[in-house]
């Protein structure tokens, strides 16, 4: 059948008689296992179809596939083809022979990459340009939506042919979705059984489908014969059908195998596949696996239709439907952002009959495969059972249950636990000791506790009282039950009706040193803040400094040209020591003892702010004072302070109206600093007195640190209140703000070419801003919260995520790469003065750097978490290295190598780090729990 339609497709190419190979298969003629040289190989089935077989492969069975394919792939030397298949697989088989027979290049790479999707992406789309992948569906969606799009399938890809099977082939409405814009990959879907090795029948996708705008809820035919080999269609009688429904058979003459303990076959013998299908104008259209067809409320429902409904909807990334213990339909999603569970069973009654609504829905994070690239359905299966297993185990009697097993996770995470009264209901989880460790924990216990996720909770966590946080949990648990209201604390407190006099705390009387400059007035002055940021303005400064004309104002200048910045200052310490590969031991407060060491890093000054500092120093040095560098730096006690860094005099403080944990930022004209509080103000100081000029009032908390841009001087900041903001601090008001799609706790990163402002929320949006009108450029969802900070270069911007991958992605919007640690990332991303390396700290407890295109280019070991931005910078001795200052969790700073990784010193802070460090000539500024900010000067090894 479908002889005629085949051979018009072809074009002459091939020609393939069905009638004749069935006359053929009326006679007596056998395959015998036993003949010399017949058999070409041996597998076991993996039984994901069916029941698991032994299946002998004659040489003349699979022969006829790997010529097809090398004249319907027309490849060539030229080509590159991936082995993607296993050899336990027999597409394997296909895959080799194709490539060698052609005189291409067969690409093989190590399990470990095949398993990480964006390495395996790198691998195949950037360094080996492959041009030939034959994969399942499974192994396609592992690379994620946004990849497959912006790499797999981009316009730029060097792929030709991606040929899907194995697996139901994805819906055209899905495969659009994929691909990118221009993109010209030619698709095919590829249909066969492991009992006729390995592949049966091919359709080209038609580019114009490809193109179409119209919906098109078809599925994909399977498509033509391929060489040699006879497909039926077969009734529930056994009857070859021409229209209608009904099972699929494979054979021909010599596409026979031997299974299990056949040792004769007569040739011609047709093979059942067990799938379904319905013929419809000459074309097979897949329904399902006949084991997939299933009786459910009285009704028969393939359940492959369910999971294609459920792929096809926008929030869903992938998914798998199982029918467990043969009573329970089950969706497993990965979800492409935070999704409510009610939104998508209210999408799914949109598409689906009533008796193909899935019983539960479960989320998770990846769909688990089999070695062969399919769905694994027994994993599937156990993650249920766990599920099932530990919403019974957890199952809570009521409200009243639920509110006092959460006071026990906020005492125990708090370390309140000794404390025996009760958690006052308008306590908030920051101002109780917490931070954006404690709430991931807190989170993930609240969803242990009932045995579900639930959306939108890290955000009420980090911003809302216990008392909202368990109403918010109460919703989703118990949906039925009523809210409780504090009755001191029944609505949350808005920030913009707070009294004025209660915000503003008091000044600590200083005299003004400086009169107030604005906009057209501007000082010259040099600001260095964490992740190696240096930001100058008046090139006629920096010319005094040393660093010539093609500085210019209003610009970026790196660390490696700060070594000539020394008119201002002392000449820095120098000192040189060679091969500091070591291990480091620190020992007790204070000292830092290190085997071969190279430098060692002593305190110069250390000032009591009264209370944690988890904010990271602003240093300015100004022309006005050119004896003078000063720190800027708040902390939990309320203080904002102006230390001098070579001496630690505070020069003034200010007593704010809040928690500070935003690092400061000095405005265009430099008479101004601006800080975030947590009372939900901004507020703009005088930088020589830190007298107050303006305040902007958010209605949330602000942890966001202020952005300042040097071609216009607004300032961009976000807050709590999920909402971006542009500020005139000369006009004293708003330009623009911008509702973001979730809480915004990291800090705004400017890019002057293109002009954008990028935004990360922790509803983990990544969004491009135009800075000028607010609008919105593009936005991205990460699928997790975002913490970091976005990082640009000339090139790319990266962000770190929750799920432990740094993000990399074209200032169009387009993810170029991702890197994956094995814990979250909440250290926000540095550059070298070169733009070749980024650096960055994860949980996993490890400092990295990686390359511009994504690869490891070292890693290093530390002995705790690490939150803090790392800081390159170059030592001013006279090798003039580049090292890199690092801070994790436990107290401790590392210095590094920053081309290698090396370590140079290290040393023990009496208190936990969630500052970054800063580095200026060869001083360390840091801020740490103990209360107090620290500067250390770093000593070359031959001066101790």
């Amino acid at each position: 059948m479908l002889n005629d339609r085949k051979q018009k497709y072809e074009e002459g190419k091939m020609t393939n008689s069905t009638n004749s190979e069935n006359n053929e298969e009326k006679s007596e003629e056998h395959m015998d296992v036993r003949l010399n040289h017949c058999l070409a190989y041996v597998l076991h089935t993996s039984g994901t179809t069916g029941i698991p077989k032994i299946v002998r492969v004659p040489h003349a069975c699979i022969l006829p596939n790997i010529q097809h394919f090398r004249l319907l792939f027309e490849i060539t030397q030229e080509d590159v083809l991936f082995l993607a298949s296993p050899l336990t697989f027999d597409p394997s088989v296909v895959e080799i022979f194709v490539a060698l027979s052609s005189g291409a290049c067969l690409l093989i790479v190590p399990a470990s990459v095949k398993v990480l999707p964006s390495k395996l992406a790198a691998v195949l789309f950037s360094h080996h340009r492959v041009t030939i992948l034959q994969a399942t569906p499974t192994l396609l969606r592992r690379f994620g939506s946004q990849l497959i799009k912006s790499t797999v399938l981009s316009a730029s890809t060097s792929l030709r042919v991606l040929a899907l099977g194995g697996e139901a082939f994805p819906s055209l409405a899905v495969l659009k979705s994929w691909r990118g814009v221009g993109n010209k990959t030619q698709i095919f879907n590829i249909y066969g059984i492991t009992e006729v090795s390995s592949w049966a029948t091919f359709y080209k996708i038609p580019e114009k489908f490809l193109n179409s705008t119209l919906k098109c809820e078809l599925p994909v035919p399977l498509g033509f014969p391929l060489l040699g080999t006879v497909v039926e269609v077969r009734d529930t009688n056994g009857f070859t059908i021409q229209e209608g429904n009904g099972q699929v058979f494979l054979g021909g003459k010599n596409r026979v195998c031997f299974l299990d303990d056949e040792m004769i076959v007569p040739l011609g013998t047709m093979r059942a596949t067990g799938d379904l299908v319905t013929v419809k104008d000459g074309e097979m259209l897949f329904l399902g696996r006949k084991d997939s067809q299933i009786k459910r409320y009285g009704k028969r429902l393939n359940i492959e239709f369910v999971q294609q409904v459920a792929e096809g909807l926008q929030q869903v990334e992938s998914c798998a439907v199982t029918w467990y213990n043969q009573e329970k339909l089950i969706l497993f999603m990965v979800s492409k952002n935070d999704v409510v569970k009610e939104y998508i069973f209210k999408e799914l009654q949109e598409h689906l009959p009533s008796h193909a609504i899935p019983d539960e829905l479960v989320l998770i994070d990846s769909l688990p495969f089999t070695s062969h690239g399919k769905i694994d359905v027994s994993e599937l299966n156990k993650i249920y059972l766990n599920y099932i297993n530990l919403k019974s185990e957890c199952k809570l009697s009521g409200k009243e249950e639920l509110w006092e097993k959460l006071q026990h996770l906020w005492k125990s995470i708090l370390s309140l636990s000794e404390h025996p009264l009760k958690v006052p209901d308008e306590s908030l989880f920051l101002n109780s000791g917490g931070d954006s460790l404690k709430s991931i924990r807190l989170l993930s216990e609240i969803e242990k506790l009932v045995g579900t996720s639930i959306p939108g909770l890290l955000e009420i966590i980090l911003s809302s009282s216990i008392l909202e946080i368990y109403n918010h949990v109460l919703q989703t648990v118990f949906p039925d039950e009523d809210l409780l209201f504090s009755k001191n604390y029944a609505m949350k407190r808005k920030f913009n009706d707070i009294n004025q006099e209660e915000i503003s705390g008091k000044s600590l009387p200083q005299k003004s040193v400086l009169t107030l400059s604005c906009d057209n007035e501007l000082a010259a002055f040099i600001s260095v803040s964490r992740g190696s940021q240096i930001l100058s303005l008046n090139s006629e400064f920096l010319t005094k400094l040393g660093l010539g004309s093609s500085a210019r104002s209003s610009d970026l200048i790196s660390q490696t040209n700060i070594q000539n910045v020394t008119s201002l200052n002392p000449p820095a310490l120098t000192g040189q020591s060679k091969d500091p590969s070591c291990v480091a031991e620190v020992s007790h407060e204070g000292t830092s003892v290190i085997e071969a060491k190279k430098m060692e890093l002593h305190v110069r000054w250390r000032t009591d702010t009264g209370k944690c500092v988890d904010a990271s120093p602003l240093i300015v040095i100004s022309a006005a004072a050119k004896s003078s560098v000063t720190v800027y730096i708040g902390s939990h006690s309320h203080r904002m302070m102006a230390v001098d860094l070579y001496s630690g005099k505070v020069k003034w403080e200010q007593i704010l109206g809040g928690r500070i944990e935003s690092s400061a930022c000095v405005s265009k004209c430099g008479n101004f600093i601006v800080v975030g509080c947590y009372n939900g103000l901004v507020y703009v100081l005088k930088s020589n007195s830190g007298e107050e000029y303006w305040m902007f009032t958010t209605k949330d908390a602000v942890k966001s640190s202020a952005t300042m841009d040097p071609t216009t001087g607004l300032l961009y900041i976000g807050s709590h209140d999920q909402h971006a903001y542009a500020l005139d601090i000369y006009k004293k008001k708003c330009v623009w703000k911008l509702k973001c799609g979730g809480t915004v706790f990291s800090s705004p990163c400017l890019s002057l070419i293109p002009h954008h402002l990028y935004v990360a929320t922790l509803g983990g949006l990544l969004l491009a801003i135009n800075p000028a009108t607010g609008n919105t450029v593009w936005k991205h969802s990460c699928g997790k919260p975002l913490f970091s900070s976005p990082r640009c270069c000339l090139q790319y911007i990266c962000i770190g995520c929750v799920d432990g991958n740094l993000l990399c992605f074209t200032h169009f919007g387009e993810q170029v790469w991702q890197f994956s640690t094995s814990e979250p990332i909440f250290s926000s991303p540095c550059t070298s003065a070169s733009e070749q390396e980024i650096f960055f700290g994860s949980h996993d407890c490890f400092i990295y750097c990686c390359n511009t295109k994504g690869h490891l280019q070292w890693k290093f070991e530390t002995t705790s978490q690490v939150y803090a931005t790392p800081f390159a910078f170059c030592y001013q001795d006279c090798s003039n290295e580049m090292l890199l200052a690092a801070a994790s969790t436990d107290g401790k700073l590392w210095i590094l190598e920053s081309k290698s990784g090396r370590l140079q010193s290290v040393y023990e802070l009496p208190g936990q780090v969630f500052s970054s460090p800063v580095v200026w000539e060869s001083m360390l500024l840091i801020g740490c729990r103990n209360n107090y900010v620290y500067c250390l000067d770093l000593l070359g090894g031959h001066q101790i």
